[in-house]
């Protein structure tokens, strides 16, 4: 059976945060974690050994997989910062707005918080936080 390597810890966000080599990136690191708390409302909790999650919820595929993830979160790496939103038109909307980013299949990268525009990162965690509470009411 596939068991998920991303689970919730009792790891210090705080202490993960302090130990980010890069000095700019423990900054922006320390500022998402303002921003991220005081837009859901949630404690900030480590999930895995990288990513910085709020809230948290239950999902269950058609295929039968099913396991917990944050709802919202943020990882400092080290290339780039990884901020992990729900897909949908709505994000990609935003996107157009946010400023310098890339995109994955789940993940939006910027290299610094400086290159966004942070009332749009305000507007795409409450659209997750929104989208995971629509979609997954249980949470």
């Amino acid at each position: 059976m596939y068991e998920l390597k991303t689970k919730e810890t009792d790891a210090s966000v705080i202490e993960f945060i302090e130990n980010v080599d890069h000095p700019q990136k423990r900054e922006d690191a320390f500022r998402l974690l303002d921003i991220f708390t005081e837009v859901t409302g949630y404690e900030a909790k480590m999930w895995g050994p990288s990513i910085i999650g709020f809230g948290s919820y239950h999902y269950k595929y058609k295929t039968g997989h099913e396991g917990d993830a944050p709802r919202v979160g943020y990882s400092p790496r080290k290339a780039k910062i990884s901020l992990y939103f729900a897909p949908g038109d709505e994000r990609e909307q935003l996107l157009q707005h946010f400023g310098k980013h890339t995109t994955g299949k789940a993940c939006v990268y910027i290299n610094k918080l400086a290159d966004v525009d942070e009332d749009i990162l305000k507007a795409l965690i409450q659209q997750t936080i929104d989208f995971v509470q629509k979609n997954y009411p249980d949470a």
